[in-house]
């Protein structure tokens, strides 16, 4: 089962409470509490009153988990769920229509429909690196569809699952929503439970487990997993645009980003020019000693501090760009940048979820899709690039959850692009409407005349019934 890498919580859901929660939830969903579109638009917007209101005891909490900055909480946590609080509530009348099909002539007359339909009780497994933002948005798509819903936060990050518990029962009505707290045994426990719809993000060992649980109960489930994120910059790539946008989307939260760029592939000829450039941004970005800047993060616990070193021991790499240094005792790792990595270095064998970022260089775009293509499909993909058909290209030629030109991570940021991986990074996707219709049942609904009523479909099948249907049909 999952391993037991958590804290000793003062607050968690005793494993005999769980049952109970999970038939509370359930039973709100059979009563139809949020088959309006009025129920559904009540929770939505105590949800934002929820953000809103304890913006600072949230960037506190985050502060404390994850050493993030108020700016950086607000710009890539709580800003982001109000914004798509925002968006679901403006096209939720029209998400909710049901959707007119075309019927065959021979089938006539007769209307036919899709009609979307809550699924019943979701599960929300959210990870520790976002962990307002990924419990939450996937709130926003449970909620908006007609779902009740559990939440999971992740105990790696304490201070934020235990803000969230106190704080979801305050504005959310409990027969709809509730906060499950702890570790291993209360996510086991929960995955005994049999749910309409299970929705996890994390990394790719515990989603098998949660895949095993599931197929127990034959329970859909949607996976948003990671991987190793390239980035190509081709030779005719504006580089210093390139550099500061890589440096941001590597580092941001200290690298621990399901989406951030995890390693790079530079023409050649631009190598040296982009070494500099984001060398450059490092320095503008955190100054000349980061682990005194305000805006760099911290690394979430002991256990991912100690994998990230030993990437860096492992060596495969020619030069340390900038970086390298660390502090076990705050949890800080230095962005670092690699440069002449080994394909078959360490860095290179997982994805990294932190702040180091290698830099390979390869001769042509052709060798960049070649060496990408040979590998696990990522959760994204970055292209910088002013030419549109070498764009176009490499998204022809490459598969990944999504694809960013000449930026990263920001395609996150539009609401009705769905959010989801492919391959060993996820299965399914949300964000707005896909959201909504990745948590609803598109129930097929056929509404038929009783006249005419023609004897030629039914038995006794006469030759000229036979000739009939197969000229028609």
């Amino acid at each position: 089962m999952i391993d037991r890498h958590r804290r000793s919580l003062a607050t968690v859901a005793e494993l005999s409470e769980i049952a109970e929660l999970v038939s509370r939830v359930r039973a709100g969903a059979a009563a139809g509490l949020l088959a309006s579109e009025e129920a559904r638009v009540t929770q939505l917007r105590q949800l934002k009153r929820l953000l809103e209101e304890n913006d600072a005891r949230i960037s506190d909490a985050l502060a404390a988990d994850l050493g993030k900055s108020p700016v950086e909480s607000y710009a890539t946590e709580t800003s982001f769920v109000v914004g798509e609080v925002e968006h679901a509530i403006e096209h939720l009348g029209q998400w909710m229509q049901p959707t007119r099909v075309r019927v065959p002539l021979t089938l006539r007359p007769g209307n036919a429909r899709v009609v979307r339909q809550p699924l019943g009780v979701v599960l929300i497994v959210a990870p520790w690196n976002y962990p307002v933002l990924l419990t939450f948005a996937p709130l926003v798509g449970a909620l908006s569809a007609g779902n009740t819903a559990i939440l999971k936060p992740s105990e790696a990050a304490p201070a934020t699952s235990t803000l969230i518990a106190e704080l979801v029962p305050k504005y959310l009505d409990g027969r709809l929503v509730q906060v499950v707290e702890g570790g291993a045994e209360q996510t086991n426990a929960l995955l005994a439970e049999r749910f309409d719809h299970i929705l996890y993000t994390g990394g790719g060992d515990v989603a098998r487990i949660v895949m095993r649980a599931a197929a127990e109960h034959l329970t859909p489930v949607t996976l948003e997993l990671g991987g190793k994120s390239p980035v190509i910059v081709a030779a005719d790539a504006d580089i210093d645009v390139a550099a500061r946008r890589i440096v941001w989307g590597r580092f941001t939260n200290a690298g621990q980003t399901c989406v951030a760029p995890d390693y790079v592939l530079v023409v050649r000829s631009v190598e040296d020019r982009l070494l500099g450039a984001v060398l450059r941004a490092v320095h503008d970005f955190y100054g000349e000693n980061p682990k005194t800047s305000p805006d760099f993060g911290r690394i979430v616990n002991d256990r991912h501090f100690d994998r990230l070193t030993g990437l860096l021991d492992a060596g495969g790499y020619e030069a340390v760009v900038t970086g390298g240094g660390s502090d076990r005792a705050t949890r800080y790792v230095a962005p670092t940048v690699l440069a002449g990595v080994d394909p078959g270095a360490a860095v290179m064998s997982e994805e990294i979820f932190g702040p180091i970022l290698p830099v390979l260089a390869v001769d042509s775009l052709d060798e960049a899709v070649t060496f990408i293509s040979a590998r696990p499909h990522p959760l994204a993909l970055y292209v910088f690039t002013e030419d549109t058909p070498t764009a176009e290209r490499v998204i022809e030629r490459t598969r990944s959850g999504g694809v960013a030109v000449n930026h990263t991570m920001i395609h996150l940021g539009v609401p009705d692009l769905p959010f989801g991986g492919v391959g060993a990074s996820g299965i399914g996707a949300y964000h707005g409407e896909a959201g909504f219709d990745r948590l609803s049942h598109r129930r097929a609904v056929l509404v038929k005349a009783t006249k005419p009523d023609p004897s030629v479909i039914y038995p006794p099948y006469k030759r000229w019934k036979e000739a009939i249907l197969r000229r028609v049909l």
